[in-house]
């Protein structure tokens, strides 16, 4: 059981890396302050997805950080 929790921390890290870097750069510039540049921008079908998919996979890798971290899985 050890074994497998290790194997899906690895391979939930190395997708972690993967979609992070597949996320589009949001440098707003100056027009970040207060919100401004995304008055006029709404975000798309595929980064909302992107970002559900991030997020499942980041909490994935933590269940697994605190399983082995604390000994809950021998």
């Amino acid at each position: 059981m050890l074994t497998l929790v290790w194997i899906i921390q690895v391979i939930s890290a190395l997708l972690l890396i993967v979609l992070i870097l597949m996320h589009s750069p949001k440098g707003d510039g100056i027009a970040g302050i207060g919100n401004a540049a995304q008055m006029f921008t709404s975000q798309k079908s595929a980064e909302k997805g992107l970002n559900k998919l991030t997020g499942i996979v980041a909490a994935v890798f933590i269940v697994c950080i605190f399983l082995l971290g604390f000994g809950i899985i021998k």
